[in-house]
């Protein structure tokens, strides 16, 4: 793997941590996003807008729907007992994606550029969190 892919696999992945340092009772879905999108750009990738983490219950990606470009302040309270994924997609390039006409699922960048992305899953406890699965 060329240093230039590794580095976006290393950032994809520290903004995981970057957005768990926002996951607390009573905070907003918005403060993560907001720390998660600063992080990346501060790194010089971008965080597509079309896709994002989803919350975790009885059927399958469930609300809230998690944007990773959202404002301080704004989007879902996270409550005690919100089950929800953090997952951003980070680029190389734009944020620009499309879908595989074929299988109906398939993400591809716009500008054939590269991409990652890592998924945790995360319960907002009474006192912070626990990551359920990484």
């Amino acid at each position: 793997m060329s240093p230039e892919k590794k580095r976006l696999v290393e950032v994809a992945k520290e903004s995981l941590n970057v957005g768990l340092k926002k996951v607390r009772p009573w905070g907003y879905l918005g403060d993560m996003g907001d720390a998660i999108n600063q992080y990346v750009m501060s790194n010089g990738y971008s965080v597509v807008q079309d896709i994002g983490g989803h919350g975790i219950g009885l059927e399958f990606h469930e609300d809230p729907w998690v944007s990773y470009v959202s404002k301080p302040g704004t989007e879902m309270l996270m409550v005690p007992g919100l089950v929800f994924t953090i997952e951003p997609m980070i680029n190389m390039g734009g944020f620009e994606i499309y879908e595989d006409e074929k299988d109906g699922w398939t993400i591809y960048t716009k500008d054939g550029k590269p991409s990652a992305q890592w998924e945790i899953q995360v319960a907002v406890t009474d006192d912070g969190y626990e990551i359920i699965s990484y």
